[in-house]
């Protein structure tokens, strides 16, 4: 499927750092509660990321980040997810964080 320049422009995935990482024993299948500074314009934004194959909380802190900011919210086990955490699977299908360079402010908008 293709899509046109316009339709690419309105995604808005931002820069960012992860802050604060916890387990999410409520959730389905097994998950983080994950907070993300996006910078002043955006500021700390939660989610829910199905991350915990190749990460824990501790070695989330301070990793920078690429979080899709304007798709809504989700309620995920009674947690309200305020953005989506982008990242690729593995041959297994376990999630490997999209990351930035460390220099990319938080809050910049991918072009």
């Amino acid at each position: 499927m293709t899509i046109s320049y316009d339709e690419f422009a309105k995604i808005d995935l931002r820069s960012g750092t992860i802050i604060k990482a916890e387990s999410f024993p409520k959730a389905k299948k097994p998950a983080y509660k994950v907070w993300v500074d996006f910078g002043n314009e955006i500021g700390v934004k939660q989610t829910s990321a199905q991350i915990t194959a190749h990460y824990t909380p501790e070695n989330l802190i301070g990793k920078r980040v690429i979080g899709c900011v304007n798709l809504g919210t989700r309620n995920i086990a009674g947690f309200i997810s305020e953005f989506l955490i982008v990242g690729f699977s593995d041959l297994n299908g376990d999630i490997y964080l999209a990351a930035v360079e460390p220099e990319v402010p938080n809050g910049q908008k991918l072009h």
